[in-house]
């Protein structure tokens, strides 16, 4: 028992000071001048309630530099709910909010992949719609599902007037009772995400094409050479660019058949280089010009053999009226008057 209340008074008697302590606490006294009106320093004892004192003092003026990580407050983190409001008032605007720049036109042409043509010139491109417009007996279906082209370009129907492509040329307008429906078109896109379901996409996209080119130049008594092509696709995931060329070729056992042939012309990766995305941007543009040409320059043969060789053909496609043939003498009530001149 005397032990413990020995300790516990040796715990509450006051500490003698170190000499550091002694020249921290109670700095050496400087001598008065006589005659100094100053009052003489009282020296501070060093005891638990004085150190107790000067903890208190020291914590109310922290230094800014040594004591900036306990004073500053935690980040809000991009994953943290409250953090877009927290922007917004911080000034940075969500792209909703955001207003564009005034060299908008001019950042969308150094970077767009794809070329835009005049649409004066009705060269048209279509995005995700179904082709209700081939025929239902296309020798390479066999049960395939409507084909429907993430991206599609080529001329309009109206192009092609006065010659009734849609009547003498099957497959050539893509889409069902539209007079601006893209027509003999000879380049198309997929970009699905999946590169592997994109080139299967592309590979129908451009035997159709193929297919209706076929027809075209048969119609006029023509055909391409043999494994001569006309037709490109491509396939993108954005990251990478494929581009394909598209022919047919007769089966070799047997000639009444055809494979429609996709061979990979160029693989661009867009996205490890500068120069990568610029050589498929070019690319692509390169096939989109050639396109082009391929479709104008078949729309003027259509055109000028027609004009040739209207006399000798039948002047509208069969079952169809002329403007000058009256209905048959039997025709019954509600009986579809199929002239294709009524507007």
């Amino acid at each position: 028992m005397e032990k413990k209340r020995t300790s516990l008074e040796l715990l509450q008697a006051e500490l003698p000071p170190t000499q550091e302590e002694q020249v921290a606490v109670n700095p050496p006294l400087q001598k008065r001048h006589l005659g100094s009106a100053e009052p003489r320093i009282k020296r501070a004892r060093l005891t638990r309630q004085n150190l107790a004192e000067f903890n208190k003092m020291s914590k109310k003026n922290p230094d800014p530099i040594s004591d900036s990580r306990s004073t500053t407050v935690r980040p809000t983190s991009t994953i943290t709910s409250g953090f877009a409001d927290k922007a917004r008032r911080s000034g940075i605007l969500d792209p909703r909010s955001s207003k564009p720049p005034k060299n908008l036109n001019d950042i969308r042409k150094r970077w767009r992949l794809l070329k835009e043509y005049n649409v004066d010139d009705d060269y048209d491109q279509v995005y995700n719609q179904d082709c209700n417009g081939l025929p239902e007996d296309l020798g390479f279906k066999y049960g395939l599902s409507t084909l429907q082209p993430d991206f599609v370009e080529g001329l309009e129907k109206e192009e092609f007037r006065p010659f009734p492509v849609d009547e003498y040329v099957p497959g050539a307008a893509l889409y069902q009772n539209d007079p601006h429906s893209i027509t003999l078109p000879q380049i198309a896109g997929e970009w699905p995400g999946n590169m592997r379901e994109a080139t299967i996409q592309s590979a129908c996209s451009g035997a159709a094409m193929v297919y209706a080119r076929s027809q075209a130049l048969s119609y006029m008594g023509e055909e391409d050479p043999s494994g001569y092509a006309s037709v490109t696709t491509f396939t993108t995931d954005g990251t990478s660019l494929n581009l394909y060329a598209h022919y047919a070729t007769p089966v070799e056992d047997d000639e009444s058949r055809v494979e429609y042939h996709q061979y990979l012309i160029s693989s661009t990766n867009l996205t490890s280089t500068y120069q990568g995305h610029k050589d498929g941007r070019r690319g692509l543009r390169n096939a989109q010009d050639y396109a082009n040409d391929q479709s104008e320059q078949l729309r003027d043969q259509l055109k000028q053999y027609w004009k040739q060789n209207r006399s000798k053909l039948p002047s509208v496609a069969v079952g169809v009226y002329s403007l000058e043939v009256e209905p048959r003498p039997h025709a019954m009530e509600g009986d579809e008057d199929a002239s294709p001149h009524v507007l």
